[in-house]
């Protein structure tokens, strides 16, 4: 219960990474703002948290609107009178092309969603945050890592997001709130097994063959599941990572040392 009786705000919940962070905060004692733009999963995940014993508030959000995100922070203090903990899940995916050719306005989208909406979000609950002494949890990437051909958008992104956390840690500090960041690899959720089985379907093989051979490149010999990151956040939110700020902690099964 290292999240006993906090309130939790998750931002881009859907059927993966953010369902696992909200049933995840949930578990740890947490009651749990959901926040995207689909109603349906936001209701979804609700009724596993309240089977879990805590409360769910539903918020459906799109996080580039600034009268929505405003709306967020309104429906949370209304419903629970305090945040503690903001985790800025919502992800867009940028254009997947090499940085010679991408087009630009593909690339400042991106940022739109994955960069500047994540700044608005923060600043729009950093007085409820300094009033509990508070932190914000940064989804980023193992993008950060490498320089694979056709990622230098999404790269860009995630290492502004980085410096934007890392910024915000310093000037966010001296009101009791810490700003950290999560960097996971491969997460094995929906998205992931689809592309999987689409590669065994290209190549005559298994999505079995597949799984092992990209395990084979990682020092645990598995691919990270949703709610194994998801425990990395709400180490970030509890207690136990209270004199920790700044930092960037990849969850990755060893894929990447940094």
């Amino acid at each position: 219960m290292l999240l006993r009786d906090r309130v939790v705000v998750v931002s881009g919940v859907g059927p993966g990474l953010g369902r696992a962070i909200a049933v995840q905060a949930a578990r740890a004692g947490a009651d749990v703002v959901l926040a995207s733009r689909t109603e349906s999963r936001l209701t979804e995940v609700a009724k596993e948290i309240v089977e879990l014993g805590r409360r769910a508030e539903v918020v459906p959000t799109d996080i580039d609107d600034a009268d929505a995100a405003a709306n967020l922070v309104d429906s949370a203090l209304r419903a629970f009178g305090r945040v503690d903990t903001v985790v800025n899940n919502a992800f867009a995916i940028p254009p997947i092309a090499d940085l010679a050719e991408v087009d630009l306005d593909q690339v400042r989208a991106g940022f739109e969603t994955n960069v500047l909406a994540a700044l608005r979000l923060t600043r729009l609950f950093v007085p409820a945050l300094a009033e509990s002494k508070g932190s914000v949890v940064m989804i980023n990437s193992a993008v950060l890592r490498h320089s694979r051909r056709t990622f230098g958008p999404y790269k860009m992104a995630k290492a502004s997001l980085l410096a934007l956390a890392q910024s915000l840690a310093t000037e966010l500090g001296p009101q009791g709130i810490r700003v950290n960041t999560i960097a996971p690899g491969y997460i094995w959720a929906d998205n992931l097994k689809w592309y999987f089985n689409y590669l065994a379907q290209q190549r005559g093989i298994t999505a079995e063959e597949v799984y092992a051979e990209t395990a084979a490149t990682i020092d645990l010999r598995k691919l990270p599941e949703p709610d194994e990151i998801a425990d990395a956040v709400v180490f970030f939110a509890s207690s136990l990572a209270r004199a920790i700020t700044g930092a960037c902690l990849d969850v990755n099964g060893g894929e990447f040392h940094h």
